[in-house]
C-alpha cells in the first residue's frame, strides 16, 4: 500500500516536523510520496532526495542554522511604504528565502527528485488549488510558501501563485487522489490557544492564518479518517513560541520527536479529531 507523507504549512513551527520525521524513522517509517504545503514544502523538498535517516538529521541542521533573518528580513521603511501605498505587494523581501532553499534542495525540477514529490499553491486569480509536480523545484516551494501580503505572488506556468495553504494547508486529499493507501499527517499548527494576543503585525497576519488551517484540518480528517488508514502526528502541546521566532528550533525538534516516539507506542484513536481541536490550558 502506498504511503504517503503529507508536511503542511506553518512556519517557524515547521522545525516540529522534522522531531516528527525523526521519530517515524526511529520505527522504519518510509514514504513513497511526499506532499508539502508551504514551509511543508520546503522540508518536503528537502527530503525528496531521498528520505533516509541521514538525511533527515541533514534537514535537522538546516533548521539549527536558520535564523529569521534567512526567512523574513526586517523590511526598510521604504519597502514598507511602497506596500502600504499599493506601489508593492509584499513586505518581505523574498530574495534571502529563495536563496536557503536553492542551497538546500540538490535537484532542480519537480520530477527529477529520487522521490514522488506534490507540492501544493493556490492560484491568485482564482483561488484554485494547484498541484506541482512537474517544473522548477524551487519556484514550486517559492509559491507554495508565498504568504500573502507577507511574500510575493510567483509566476509559474502561466498561472499566478501564493500560499498553498490558503486553500489546503495539510493537503490530506491531494495524497489521497494520488493514490496513497496510508497517509501520516505531519501538522504543524497550533492546538493551544496563545497565553496572549501576537505582538507585531507579522506575527498577528500568521496566526490568523493558522487558526483558520486548523479547522480546515480537523473538517479533513473527520472526513479521510474513513477513507484510508489515516494517522495524524498530533501537534505539541503547549507551544507558546511567536510564529517568526526560529530561537527554540532544537526544543521544539526535541519535543517533537519525544512525543511522535510516545504517540506510535499508543493505539489511534477512531476519532483522530479529538487532539486537534484548539483549546485552553
Amino acid at each position: 500500500m502506498p504511503t504517503a507523507f503529507v508536511l503542511s504549512g506553518g512556519g517557524n513551527l515547521g522545525a516540529v516536523q522534522v522531531g516528527m520525521l525523526q521519530a517515524l524513522a526511529d520505527r522504519g517509517v518510509v514514504p513513497d510520496l511526499l506532499v508539502g504545503t508551504s514551509v511543508g514544502a520546503i522540508n518536503a523538498a528537502f527530503l525528496a532526495a531521498g528520505p533516509s535517516p541521514a538525511r533527515i538529521e541533514q534537514l535537522a541542521e538546516i533548521w539549527r542554522d536558520t535564523r529569521r533573518s534567512d526567512v523574513f528580513p526586517t523590511s526598510s521603511p521604504r519597502a514598507a511604504m511602497r506596500a502600504v501605498t499599493g506601489r508593492s505587494n509584499a513586505f518581505v523581501d523574498p530574495r534571502p528565502l529563495r536563496r536557503l532553499v536553492e542551497r538546500s534542495v540538490p535537484y532542480d525540477r519537480i520530477e527529477t527528485a529520487r522521490w514522488p514529490l506534490a507540492i501544493v499553491a493556490t492560484e491568485v486569480t482564482t483561488g484554485a488549488e494547484v498541484v506541482l509536480r512537474h517544473g522548477d523545484v524551487v519556484d514550486a516551494v517559492m509559491a507554495s510558501a508565498a504568504i500573502p501580503s507577507i511574500f510575493p505572488p510567483v509566476a509559474l506556468d502561466g498561472h499566478v501563485l501564493m500560499d498553498g495553504g490558503v486553500v489546503n494547508n495539510t493537503a490530506i486529499s491531494v495524497a489521497g487522489d494520488l493514490g496513497a493507501d496510508v497517509i501520516y499527517v505531519l501538522p504543524t499548527g497550533y492546538a493551544c490557544a496563545l497565553p496572549h494576543p501576537p505582538g507585531s503585525a507579522l506575527a498577528m497576519a500568521l496566526h490568523a492564518v493558522s487558526l483558520a488551517i486548523q479547522r480546515r484540518l480537523v473538517a479533513d480528517v473527520a472526513v479521510w479518517q474513513h477513507r484510508c488508514t489515516l494517522r495524524v502526528v498530533p501537534p505539541l502541546c503547549p507551544v507558546s513560541v511567536s510564529p517568526t521566532d526560529f530561537g527554540h528550533t532544537e526544543e521544539l525538534m526535541q519535543r517533537a520527536r519525544t512525543a511522535t516516539r510516545r504517540w506510535l507506542d499508543r493505539p489511534i484513536p477512531e476519532d483522530q479529531t479529538g487532539y486537534l481541536g484548539v483549546h485552553e490550558h
